[in-house]
């Protein structure tokens, strides 16, 4: 397989052969990172569409001399903060499960067991909505898209230790703000998916 800085390399050299490949390459994670910031599977696909549009105009500004995929990671995280920004603006739009889009669904479940499942998830994400975009961020990268904690610096440029606190502060956030919508709403306790 040829590493995505020779790809880069190609695209660069208008091969379309190369963009296919490269776009192919990373469409799901950047499908993936564009849902954990909206929350809904069109304006997923959209943002996602959005990112690599961006990419593209961009690839004259990629530095080989860094990894393709950090470069690319932080891009395509800016894009996403910059449309939840915008969005924030809006109500929070819970629809599609994250299940759904991290392929964690299960087939055999009681009509109970999925309404508890729905509520459970309504409420996280409405606790995510609620976190600053520090925390939110730092969620998305570790607990919905898994990066460990020296990926997550490389991508936003801090020490690791910086990593560990917006974590733990972040975590204790959204615990705060599921906390918070259960009071508001008698839900069930139980783990809500992280």
């Amino acid at each position: 397989m040829q590493p995505d800085e020779q790809l880069v390399g190609r695209c660069r050299d208008g091969e379309a052969r190369a963009w296919e490949r490269l776009v192919r390459r990373h469409q799901d994670r950047i499908l993936n990172l564009a849902y954990q910031f909206t929350g809904n599977r069109e304006e997923s696909r959209d943002l996602a569409q959005e990112i690599f549009v961006h990419l593209y105009r961009k690839l004259d500004q990629y530095d080989s001399r860094r990894p393709f995929r950090t470069w690319f990671n932080s891009l395509a995280r800016n894009l996403c903060i910059d449309h939840y920004r915008r969005r924030r603006q809006a109500p929070p739009v819970v629809g599609t499960p994250v299940e759904e889009i991290i392929g964690l669904r299960s087939s055999i479940e009681s009509p109970a067991r999925r309404v508890e499942r729905r509520d459970r998830r309504e409420t996280l994400m409405r606790a995510m909505d609620s976190l600053g975009e520090v925390s939110r961020e730092a969620i998305v990268l570790k607990e919905l898209q898994g990066h460990n904690l020296d990926e997550i610096a490389a991508m936003l440029g801090v020490p690791i230790g910086t990593v560990k606190s917006r974590l733990f502060r972040a975590r204790i956030e959204l615990g705060r703000a599921i906390l918070k919508l259960r009071q508001a709403v008698s839900i069930p306790e139980g783990d809500l998916g992280l």
